[in-house]
């Protein structure tokens, strides 16, 4: 009992007795405490940010239509509602089109692109053109209530965007069309 005594007293003198020890082991928790902190501050601060930015503009969709309302012309036409949705300059034109069908067993899916291009009086005929491939999913089994699977690709991207989850930002289309510039000035003709 009397070690247990002296371990304690000898453990308070050597506090004591060193005080720059201690103060440099409360420095440095001081300064991790403060930098977790600083971390979960800007992340407070980024959240509410982004969450009066989804208050005051949110991402836009549409009622899509069910399995059983589907036609292939239904289909072009809730796109391009959609895209009516998207925010854009005026300059930017766009035309959809149906462009394939494919039967993966249990499920069929509708394949439409969505040609983008500028226009401009020297250059009414674009040279270049960014596509989005938009996929409706046609699921044999399900109920004809039941509302149609969409998603969306930006050509020459990997990223699936779907309907209400993502908003569109006009950059990807100006960054496919100046890609695609660059190559063609590149290749000599």
């Amino acid at each position: 009992m009397d070690e247990t005594k002296n371990a304690e007293s000898q453990k308070r003198m050597d506090r004591n007795t060193n005080p720059t020890k201690q103060t440099t082991v409360d420095l440095e928790n001081n300064s991790e405490l403060a930098e977790l902190a600083l971390t979960i501050a800007e992340n407070a601060i980024i959240t509410a940010v982004k969450t009066v930015e989804e208050t005051e503009n949110p991402i836009k969709n549409i009622r899509w239509i069910t399995h059983g309302e589907f036609t292939v012309e239904k289909g072009r036409r809730q796109i391009e509602e959609f895209i009516s949705t998207w925010e854009f300059q005026d300059r930017w034109v766009h035309c959809s089109e149906f462009f394939q069908r494919e039967d993966l067993g249990h499920t069929f899916h509708y394949i439409y692109r969505v040609r983008w291009s500028i226009p401009t009086a020297r250059r009414p005929m674009a040279r270049v053109t960014a596509a989005v491939y938009f996929i409706i999913k046609i699921t044999k089994s399900k109920p004809a209530d039941s509302p149609i699977d969409v998603w969306y690709v930006f050509e020459a991207h990997t990223l699936i965007h779907r309907p209400g989850m993502s908003r569109f930002r006009e950059k990807w289309l100006r960054d496919i069309i100046d890609a695609k510039n660059i190559l063609m000035e590149s290749i000599a003709i």
